[in-house]
């Protein structure tokens, strides 16, 4: 692990020391934090303004595939952030709806999303292997009008309906599986209004610019319920939580678009699951291919240095498989979690998932023991998913 992830998961730990210090006394009597063993076409274009959206969906394609930026050393102010609550869901449209006969949580869930981004991917797995129920809003890499109500434009965002109606809107990744994995624990008691408080967004303002962390991101927040597993269990599930986030997942890109030819690869591919050939213009859709394989392949050789990578990218991405199948083969059972994919398991699944369909992964399977365990948890995930329910596209939820 780099020097930079050590001191993240450092950080992260301090902030989630601090909040629990100063969260209400009562409430901190009812709450425990643990982990779980439960992620009209318009005209043709002039080519200035081709290359210009081209470079806002290289832009925001390479948001999907890389972290925050680096912190800075000097802080100047930390600030914790007021939660965004709708009255009302947006009016946008919804392209399909994840339906499980078998969910009675009754909670209302809308994803939006990039279908390959691997922090989606790693939300779907967890809602999917949950056996929740969904709606599923595919965000346009270049205008992006499904989320101008918000004021964040990464992906993914969730949006649950609280119990007197409002919509709570939930950004990070991993603080939407942690926040939706509380609510699970208890969906009588639980509201995600008050779960929600237990992770505060801080802004902090350095020499480098603007950085947002979410406290408590990996931990689970219970009332009067006793995890059944030990203390030592859920750390090791953290740790492998955080690791995917700062760590495995910066491995994604540099990979995923090593060549140009990969990159093409990987954006038709992108094409293909996504459905862009459905759900955007034809001039759209072939503007994100082209322009966007040229965008990532150029953006892949700075995120390779920027995360100290060498020539040889899929030596670091064997290493991080390589990592993964230890941990599994020195507890010797099927998954971190045990019998079940514990979050941990979800985590690296949903990322690796997110490169399924290119070159990279299938040489992850030629020269690791990934194959097996990965195909045992997308079993699971499949297996507990509802059926999908396609919307049309001009149909306004």
């Amino acid at each position: 692990m780099s020097m930079f992830s050590t001191a993240l998961i450092l950080r992260t730990r301090n902030i989630a020391r601090l909040s629990a210090l100063q969260l209400p006394s009562r409430n901190a009597q009812l709450f425990r934090q643990y982990a779980t063993k439960i992620t009209e076409p318009k005209k043709k274009s002039s080519t200035l303004k081709l290359l210009l959206i081209g470079g806002a969906i290289g832009g925001t394609i390479g948001t999907v595939y890389s972290a925050y930026d680096n912190i800075g050393k000097k802080k100047a102010t930390t600030k914790d952030l007021t939660p965004t609550i709708l009255k009302e869901k947006p009016d946008v449209p919804v392209m399909r709806k994840i339906i499980n006969p078998n969910d009675k949580t009754g909670l209302d869930i809308i994803l939006f999303q990039f279908q390959t981004c691997p922090f989606c991917c790693k939300v779907r797995a967890f809602l999917d292997y949950s056996g929740l129920s969904y709606s599923v809003v595919e965000v346009d890499a270049v205008l992006r009008q499904s989320i101008k109500w918000s004021q964040s434009k990464k992906v993914p965002i969730v949006l649950v309906r609280s119990k007197d109606g409002d919509y709570v809107q939930l950004n990070d990744s991993s603080m939407i599986i942690s926040a939706i994995s509380s609510i699970l624990v208890d969906p009588v008691k639980n509201d995600i209004k008050d779960v929600q408080k237990y992770y505060p967004v801080q802004k902090f303002e350095d020499v480098y610019g603007t950085l947002f962390d979410i406290a408590n991101k990996y931990f689970l927040m219970f009332q009067d319920k006793k995890p059944k597993i030990s203390k030592e269990l859920f750390d090791e599930e953290r740790k492998y939580r955080s690791w995917t986030d700062n760590h495995l997942v910066h491995l994604i890109s540099p990979n995923v678009y090593r060549t140009y030819g990969e990159a093409r690869e990987t954006f038709e591919w992108f094409s293909d699951v996504g459905q862009w050939n459905v759900y955007f213009p034809e001039w759209e859709r072939n503007l994100m291919v082209h322009v966007g394989t040229f965008a990532m392949w150029l953006i892949s050789k700075r995120l390779k240095k920027k995360h100290g990578l060498t020539d040889d990218v899929r030596i670091h991405l064997y290493d991080a498989c390589d990592k993964w199948m230890g941990a599994l083969e020195k507890k010797q059972t099927t998954f971190l979690g045990g019998k079940e994919p514990n979050l941990a398991d979800l985590s690296v699944f949903g990322v690796l998932c997110s490169m399924e369909g290119c070159e990279a992964f299938q040489d992850c399977l030629d020269n690791t023991k990934l194959g097996k365990w990965f195909y045992d948890v997308k079993a699971k995930v499949e297996s507990n998913r509802g059926y999908r329910v396609p919307v049309s596209f001009y149909e306004l939820q």
